[in-house]
């Protein structure tokens, strides 16, 4: 396999008059003639559960329990009969979900089955009948109960878990909060397990049942519940089938036509679009074989605007459907006026297409969301996050790369990406065969994709990592001895106790174990912890800032440095420390209250004492940069919209995640009113002015 190229969106090149690209001209293989005549809308016919479902339904009146099946199998109705179980014998019921938007779905979809009065959701925006039997709620906030409940010395008061998404736990940045729940939840708890396929399933149930003293039953589904075709597109517009069709036993292989076409690229040495590839063309080839609608992934949220662009002859034939656009376009913009001024209005009313990314609003990537389950929309343009926990399948997914950005570096695909990003491919219930449309392009390795299509899904490995809000929310209702054997029970000791075949008071924990300490005896020399390793009076309101970077704002408090008394500054601040990405920090001092400036340089000066403690100790300290404290101040102070994002000099969709996540920083903030009562009012003051429209609706 060649080396993987690094992908360098914005180089520059020599101007040179732009050749008219000639347009593909749609043409498909005879041999798919057969497969595209499968295609239509299944028979309607009444609900019967699958043999899996039922199986998980069986297995969880008893033990724990692990389904893993391929997306749009039907999990979510086995979590659905089993809270029903729960709630009609007075129980309670809490549903983790890894995304806010996941988290906000499902509470509108639980509250429509069972009630709204008896839903509740508990996320950073939101708080809505948290005493309800069943609550829906983002992982972090379930895994916060846990914290407090061992503190108080009770047990978590609901009487089953289904943590969704579950091979999160293998998630780099979260997977910590999975095994941490996973770990403290107490046993007299059922847990239900829903996720993708994962390679290692057996795994992670012997481990829990390990760990929490009682069997923990795998279902596995490994049939998709809508067939997958794959497809080649070549530069002429002709499909082809990827595969040859393999006799039992035998390992399919790439089609020999598409085999001589990758030669032929190969020797030709040259990307085969110049630009932007002809998205219009493909659509129009798409169309004429009824393979509509589509998600083309794409490697940049660059890449997905300027798609847009080349869809102009996508124009929309049918005025009932139009007409329908127009009409559900007009109920969204009632709920968030900002977005019927959105700058993609245009492409998503007049041809039926629209770009899905993080740089987008939530409610833009809401109103797609709905368009497109509704079966409005011809294609939506997204990057491969789209793939996880977000509910909008097509009839064909289509491929120009294969390796996908993972916010640090561009890294080729893994086999359980590639399935959640296929099984977005063929509507269940509404499409008899899905379709992956392989199409060639400069990082295309469509070998590598041919092997994943039939590799067995990756498997998961721990990410757990030691944090000051987990050591300090540990010391909070646990010695350091029974903290060790916390850490005896992650999946990362398990898999090391596996890897070196020791007996189980293997040592294999002994990394975590040097890290706890190591963080502890950081708390003990800056006195958040005594020498008798219990929280000190300022350690124990520092564990109530479950943030990322809890000590600096502890410390910026112990000091009092923060405005205690000043919303927008405190705003402003608190971004300062919320925003990862580094920025030009150079802003204009007359964008900027002159308090906003004092502070901030009051806030660098007094804290850097204690960062550089911290560097010296090989801790990471992120720098505290002044661009999104002038944003957030000036979101604050209700400045609109549009001069914020001139100030922030980001996209849409990244400001309103920095404000919700200063807003979930000052909810901890507030938290704090027992020791500092009018910092926590301001806090509260703050969340109001900067959660409003078009962040919230």
């Amino acid at each position: 396999m060649p080396p993987y190229k690094p992908y360098h969106p914005g180089t520059r090149r020599r101007h040179r008059p732009r050749k008219r690209r000639p347009q593909l001209k749609p043409g498909a293989d005879a041999r798919l003639k057969r497969v595209f005549a499968g295609i239509g809308v299944p028979s309607s016919s009444k609900f019967k559960p699958d043999r899996f479902q039922i199986d998980a339904l069986a297995a969880i009146r008893h033990t724990d329990c692990l389904v893993t099946a391929p997306t749009g199998a039907g999990k979510t109705w086995i979590a659905e009969q089993a809270i029903a179980r729960i709630h009609e014998t007075g129980g309670r019921c809490w549903y983790a979900c890894p995304l806010k938007a996941l988290s906000n779905a499902k509470y509108l979809e639980f509250s429509s089955i069972f009630g709204s009065e008896f839903v509740g959701i508990l996320t950073g925006d939101h708080r809505v009948n948290p005493e309800a039997p069943i609550i829906v709620g983002t992982t972090e906030i379930l895994r916060n109960q846990l914290y407090d409940a061992m503190h108080r010395g009770v047990t978590l008061s609901t009487d089953f878990v289904i943590l969704d998404e579950a091979h999160f736990l293998g998630d780099e940045d979260r997977g910590v909060v999975w095994e941490e729940v996973m770990i403290y939840l107490p046993p007299r708890i059922p847990l239900l397990l829903l996720s993708a396929t994962i390679g290692n399933a057996g795994q992670i149930s012997d481990w829990l049942a390990g760990i929490r003293s009682k069997p923990c039953t795998v279902i596995e589904e490994t049939v998709r519940p809508v067939p997958l075709y794959p497809l080649f597109l070549d530069l002429s517009g002709n499909l082809l089938p990827l595969m040859v069709r393999a006799k039992p036993g035998v390992r399919p292989r790439i089609e020999k036509k598409v085999n001589q076409y990758i030669n032929s690229g190969r020797k030709r040495g040259k990307a085969p679009f110049r630009r932007t590839p002809p998205y219009g063309d493909i659509l129009r080839v798409l169309r004429k074989y009824d393979l509509l609608p589509a998600i083309f992934f794409l490697k940049s949220r660059a890449d997905c605007d300027r798609a847009l662009n080349a869809c102009h002859d996508n124009l929309i034939r049918d005025p009932s459907r139009k007409d329908q656009i127009h009409r559900r376009l007009a109920d969204y913009i009632q709920q968030t006026p900002h977005i019927g001024k959105h700058r993609q209005r245009h492409q998503l009313e007049e041809l039926a297409v629209g770009a899905h990314h993080s740089g987008q609003l939530p409610a833009w990537k809401l109103v797609l969301e709905g368009l497109m389950r509704e079966g409005l929309l011809d294609a939506i343009f997204a990057t491969s996050t789209v793939a996880a926990g977000v509910n909008f399948p097509a009839r064909t997914v289509v491929f120009f790369n294969s390796d996908r950005f993972n916010g640090k570096n561009f890294l080729p695909l893994t086999a359980t990406e590639f399935h959640q990003m296929t099984g977005r491919a063929g509507r269940r219930g509404m499409d008899n065969i899905g379709f992956a449309l392989l199409v060639p392009d400069k990082f295309m390795d469509v070998r590598f994709l041919a092997r994943l299509l039939n590799s067995p899904p990756s498997e998961v490995v721990s990410q757990i990592k030691i944090n000051f809000s987990m050591v300090l929310n540990l010391l909070l209702s646990h010695t350091p001895a029974q903290v060790e054997e916390l850490l005896k029970k992650s999946f990362a000791n398990y898999l090391m106790v596996q890897a070196h075949r020791r007996k189980k008071d293997s040592q294999s924990h002994r990394h975590l174990w040097r890290d706890f300490l190591r963080h502890l005896d950081f708390l003990k020399s800056t006195g958040y912890v005594s020498s008798e390793n219990d929280l000190t009076s300022e350690g124990r309101w520092a564990s109530q800032l479950r943030v990322d970077q809890p000590l600096l704002i502890a410390e910026g408090f112990r000091q009092g440095i923060f405005p205690e008394s000043e919303p927008d500054i405190l705003a402003g601040i608190i971004g300062s420390f919320v925003y990862e990405r580094e920025v030009d920090d150079r802003v204009n001092p007359g964008l900027m209250p002159e308090a906003l400036i004092q502070t901030y340089r009051n806030v660098l000066q007094g804290l850097k004492p204690f960062a550089g403690k911290m560097k010296a100790h090989n801790f990471e300290v992120r720098p505290l940069q002044l661009r999104p404290a002038a944003t957030l101040c000036a979101w604050s102070q209700g400045l609109a919209w549009e001069k914020v994002l001139r100030i922030a000099e980001m996209e849409e969709g990244n400001l309103a995640m920095l404000i919700l996540r200063t807003a979930d920083n000052l909810r901890h903030i507030r938290s704090l009113k027992a020791v500092f009562p009018e910092a926590a009012a301001t806090a509260a003051k703050s969340i109001e002015r900067i959660l409003r429209e078009p962040v919230v609706d």
